[in-house]
């Protein structure tokens, strides 16, 4: 038997055109078989729902009420059909990203400035926080995907690299006797250190190095964001620990400038994580397709 679907649509364009075969041509299917079809629903339901005229047809008092419930439930598959093609289109929905404030500064505004050009119908919801939290929101389904710094292994997780950064210490002008001179990490812990003070993976990694050379890294000044990190090196305050990426300008400027260290500080990787289990988004997919 056709599914009860098909049967109440035809109902439905019979019922709005007045004639069979109206509703036929309007469902690219022959008369009889509208005809049929309309013979099924009535038989299934157990009343009448139109009376046959040479005109055409008309509704009973039973297949008027039916057509006040179906052409409410025709509107809504409309509606649903049509905002299934805007999202199919990009031309609604969202896009839902989480990162540091630093990531969404340095490296992605770029992107998210094309990507709004391009589909400006695409809400954008951006999540900040560090790299633990980020995977959180990715997990409870807050975000469809993060930039975060790597390594991140979880089976749940699928990361493709798309970065490379390289941090290293900076200060500003009240250090100047520093510059040009390479200098031992015991030297630089003579100094003021200003490290970022959330569990990052940047705050992670260097604690983790000086570890490494036997050295405890203990920051005079913690701050909340990279930009402060780069504000309390210009005022000097301090030696801050940021990416050579993010402090371009500075360096260009000489408003900062590298601490040379008689070690080389390994460089990081940023990547794009989404969840394996579920599915992208169209909105997340070509986001992603532009930023690789």
């Amino acid at each position: 038997m056709t599914n009860n679907y098909e049967l109440y649509k035809v109902f439905y364009w019979a019922a709005k055109s007045g004639s069979l075969s109206q509703a036929a041509k309007s469902l690219y299917l022959t008369q009889p078989s509208v005809s049929h079809a309309i013979k099924q629903l009535e038989e299934s339901l157990g009343l009448t729902l139109f009376y046959r005229t040479s005109k055409g047809v008309t509704l009973t008092q039973e297949g008027t009420v039916l057509y006040s419930y179906i052409e409410q439930s025709q509107m809504l598959i409309s509606l649903a059909e049509e905002k299934m093609s805007a999202l199919k289109n990009l031309d609604s929905g969202e896009l839902r990203i989480g990162g540091s404030d630093s990531l969404f500064k340095h490296y992605l505004l770029p992107y998210l400035e094309l990507f709004h050009r391009t589909y400006p119908g695409i809400r954008l919801h951006l999540n900040h926080g560090t790299t633990p939290e980020i995977i959180t929101f990715l997990k409870e389904g807050r975000i469809d995907m993060g930039v975060v710094r790597m390594p991140i292994v979880d089976p749940q997780l699928a990361v493709k690299e798309s970065l490379q950064l390289q941090d290293c210490f900076v200060a500003g002008a009240a250090f100047s006797g520093l510059k040009d001179r390479v200098i031992t990490l015991e030297e630089l812990l003579e100094h003021p250190i200003i490290l970022f003070s959330r569990n990052s993976r940047a705050r992670m990694a260097i604690t983790e190095l000086f570890r490494g050379y036997g050295y405890k890294i203990k920051p005079g000044i913690e701050v909340g964001s990279v930009d402060l990190l780069i504000e309390f090196a210009r005022k000097g305050l301090g030696l801050s620990y940021v990416a050579k990426e993010f402090i371009a300008k500075e360096l260009e400027d000489g408003s900062l400038f590298e601490i040379r260290l008689d070690v080389q500080l390994p460089p990081s990787h940023v990547g794009i994580m989404t969840l394996r289990s579920v599915p992208l988004s169209g909105s997340a997919s070509k986001f992603l397709e532009l930023i690789q």
